[in-house]
């Protein structure tokens, strides 16, 4: 017993010693980055506001992270930008650009910092209930991940779709119409 308890102590000595060298990643930083290595197509990221309301459904994950949407946005950015098998479709809240700094201060400011957080892409902005139906949608077939953050501004949470990250709108559309012209082919070739 008091081998194993000082083997024990020994490992959580080592262990503590390792972690001192690498670079140290938050809980939520953590989580993110197991979770876009399994997501894929048709399922989704929220960069929440504080308030997004808790989701109870099978399928989402909810994690808390200590910072501000921005800078939660371009983590996990980052870490899709690392990924082969995945591309983000960003959508803004409509209701962002109106909200007057008057009544929400501070929007200004992370509407600026949101801005350089998007890594050069250009969000697709709907109403949030839309977004919200969206997301309940993808829900019913699809895992949903909800990075909750500590922003406390209305109309702020940022919604990715995951797109295939070897695969886009333009190649799908030559794919369907190439089939389609098979088909057309091969119908009116009854005989072969």
């Amino acid at each position: 017993m008091r081998l194993s308890r000082q083997l024990l102590m020994y490992g959580l000595v080592l262990l503590s010693c390792g972690c001192g060298m690498m670079p140290r990643q938050s809980l939520w930083q953590t989580a993110v980055a197991n979770q876009a290595g399994q997501l894929g197509y048709r399922n989704w990221i929220v960069v929440a506001e504080a308030s997004f309301p808790a989701q109870s459904r099978v399928g989402i994950r909810q994690v808390p992270a200590d910072v501000e949407i921005p800078e939660a946005l371009d983590y996990v950015l980052a870490t899709l930008e690392q990924t082969q098998h995945v591309r983000p479709q960003l959508y803004l809240p409509r209701e962002m650009r109106s909200v007057e700094n008057d009544y929400a201060p501070g929007i200004e400011q992370h509407r600026k910092r949101l801005t350089n957080a998007l890594h050069g892409y250009e969000p697709t902005e709907i109403d949030q209930q839309s977004l919200l139906t969206l997301l309940e949608d993808a829900n019913r077939s699809f895992d949903v991940l909800v990075v909750r953050t500590t922003t406390a501004l209305p109309y702020t949470s940022v919604f990715i779709e995951l797109q295939p990250g070897y695969w886009d709108s333009e190649s799908e559309a030559r794919l369907r119409e190439r089939i389609s012209r098979e088909r057309m082919e091969r119908l009116a070739r009854p005989g072969r």
